[in-house]
């Protein structure tokens, strides 16, 4: 029994180095294939050594690296983190909270950028990369937050000038319904004007006396009695002028 507990003994440790070995390998040719530009295959060769041993830092750490170079940060931050976080030296911890940094910085996730840049020269206090990414980040934080406070002011002037302009509007609209009002009741006056003038003037129509229009026979009557009374007064002149030609023939 103690031969086979033994035996089994050497068989872990064989297939553990084995393992790791084989990982190793991976690792290797997924660095080759990082440094030809090939990042699809090498994602492809750290994720099988991850396989093979899932507590690979440098698997990790460089899978983080390949992902990053296709453009998808926000999957890289996850690796770098693990990095980070499975890292025993001070080193490799400062260049994963690095790479972090870039990963957030390219997501534009400013805030979570500057931290973890902080981080890093807590560790590494003289990494000049980190120090000027680092002022780069604080540099578009600043950029952003003048920015955002000009669109903030731009909004409250725009505001301003709307409720400037519908005060206006509303000042001219009044104006417009007492105009409005004025004119009616300038109409309403200048009606009852007129309307007392015709009540006058149907009054003063029913108190005179209106001409009627004459008949044919009327106006036939009237022409004869001036007619007559046109011959009597003729006939009258005629002996006026008889008695004054007697009286001067006479004198």
């Amino acid at each position: 029994m103690k031969m086979n507990k033994y035996i089994l003994t050497i068989l872990s440790v064989f297939l553990a180095v084995n393992v790791f070995a084989q990982s190793k390998q991976q690792i290797r040719e997924g660095n080759r294939d990082y440094k030809d530009g090939d990042f699809e295959h090498a994602e492809e060769q750290y994720r099988r050594a991850i396989q093979d041993d899932p507590a690979s830092l440098r698997g990790t750490y460089n899978l983080g690296n390949a992902i990053y170079e296709q453009g998808r940060y926000e999957e890289a931050v996850k690796h770098y983190s693990s990095a980070e976080a499975i890292a025993k030296d001070d080193k490799t911890k400062s260049d994963a909270l690095y790479n972090l940094g870039n990963a957030y910085l390219a997501q534009q996730n400013l805030e979570e950028s500057i931290n973890a840049y902080k981080q890093a020269l807590k560790i590494n206090p003289k990494d000049m990369a980190t120090k000027y990414n680092l002022a780069y980040a604080l540099q578009q934080m600043k950029m952003q937050q003048q920015q955002q406070q000009q669109q903030e002011q731009q909004q409250q002037q725009q505001e301003g000038e709307q409720s400037e302009d519908q005060e206006d509007q509303d000042q001219q609209q009044q104006q417009q319904e007492q105009e409005q009002q004025e004119q009616q009741e300038e109409q309403q006056q200048q009606n009852q004007s007129e309307g007392e003038e015709e009540k006058e003037q149907n009054e003063q129509s029913e108190e005179q006396p209106q001409p009627q229009d004459m008949s044919k026979e009327e106006a036939m009557k009237i022409l004869d009695i001036m007619e007559n009374e046109d011959q009597k007064v003729q006939e009258k002149l005629r002996k006026g002028d008889k008695r004054r030609s007697k009286s001067d023939k006479d004198w």
